[in-house]
């Protein structure tokens, strides 16, 4: 369903704050079109920069399309912001509105990250359009965020994305034309390596998004790295991690030092000793609180995007993710985990044995209810 392409150069960035400028540059060079959904936007400082861009954009003839999450806006951005938007001639839709007692389908969000410029370069990773995730606010100490910049063919797929999730928000049955988005790349990427971006619905039945991070694990003959905000896992998850420990693969988990939520965090926290009894080695990252979602295995592949290893992020929300191999940015993407974990405390012997180990109550009670949180 999501064809694996070259012709692709891939840069990784760091920290989102990088993402956000390269972004803002690139958005100033738009020809044709602008598509950009994400989970969350806040009317503030960071999406002001941006909406300056789109409406000078907007003024040369660029057509600009913008989509987010209701849910994961709250609290960020008023009910008139999409009228505010579509003012300035921006076109803007809202993700399964917020109805409280009538939505059927509450759990089911959009948590993707996508900006596409022209067809010809792609934005994707962990971060929304918030102040926080660009350290600008530090309401959880600091925040680590990361993402990509894709430029050649594969943007292709983003734009495949986006469209079909902007279509199925659309109460009107319209058959718009999408071939003019489509249009072949005279791009010759500097960069050999393969890429393969993707999606995930939870509507088909698919987990694409574990079945990624599970065949990285299964593949892994030296080692498998993640890092993720949030740790609430399947047993299938859990036991291709502890096979993989145990055939001798460097087993590691960077979770976050400070929580968000901090009954999340106990949860993410009850996973721990399954985990590290097996071999499994996990690190919490002292600064603060890191929202990437990545996993590298081996030096030769990688992925980045929006897909927490939390039963969410894998079985209800809608999200998206880039699978890279034998790509440069796989090796920047190990290089940045290696020093994210110097700054982390390595807490796997402290969930080996003693007090750590076994969960509470609390935890176990919470854990039933896993799949809700």
């Amino acid at each position: 369903q999501y064809p694996i392409y070259q012709n692709t150069d891939i840069v990784y960035f760091d920290e989102a704050v990088k993402g956000l400028e390269a972004q803002l540059k690139d958005l100033e060079k738009a020809q044709k079109f602008i598509f950009m959904e994400y989970h969350a936007i806040e009317d503030a400082e960071a999406w002001h920069k941006i909406q300056d861009v789109l409406e000078e954009r907007v003024k040369a003839g660029v057509e600009v399309r913008v989509f987010y999450d209701d849910m994961g806006s709250i609290g960020f951005i008023n009910t008139d912001f999409v009228k505010k938007m579509e003012a300035i001639g921006i076109h803007c839709r809202v993700f399964n509105p917020f109805m409280p007692g009538l939505n059927l389908f509450l759990n089911n969000r959009d948590h993707r990250k996508i900006t596409v410029i022209d067809g010809k370069v792609g934005f994707t990773g962990g971060y929304n359009l918030a102040n926080e995730y660009f350290n600008y606010t530090n309401p959880y100490g600091q925040w680590k965020d990361t993402g990509i910049r894709l430029e050649g063919d594969a943007v292709q797929s983003l734009t495949a994305t986006f469209l079909e999730m902007w279509n199925a928000a659309n109460d009107r049955n319209n058959n718009e034309d999408f071939s003019k988005y489509f249009i072949r790349s005279e791009y010759k990427a500097a960069q050999n390596g393969f890429v393969q971006p993707y999606a995930d619905s939870p509507m088909d039945g698919e987990q694409v998004g574990e079945e990624v991070y599970i065949s990285m694990v299964n593949k892994a003959e030296k080692y498998c790295w993640f890092i993720t905000p949030y740790l609430i896992i399947t047993d299938e998850m859990t036991h291709a991690l502890c096979l993989a420990a145990k055939r001798g693969v460097d087993v590691r988990i960077i979770t976050p030092g400070i929580p968000d939520k901090k009954m999340i965090y106990s949860v993410t926290r009850s996973f721990y000793h399954g985990l590290v009894k097996n071999g499994v080695r996990i690190y919490e990252w002292t600064p603060g609180f890191c929202h990437a979602k990545m996993s590298v295995a081996d030096d030769c592949m990688a992925t980045c995007g929006t897909i927490n290893l939390d039963y969410r992020s894998l079985y209800h929300h809608f999200e998206n993710g880039c699978f890279m191999a034998d790509s440069p940015a796989v090796l920047s993407i190990r290089n940045d985990l290696e020093k994210t974990m110097k700054e982390c405390r390595e807490v796997t012997e402290q969930y080996r044995t003693g007090r750590s180990a076994y969960l509470r109550l609390g935890q176990l009670f919470m854990r039933l209810f896993a799949g809700l949180l």
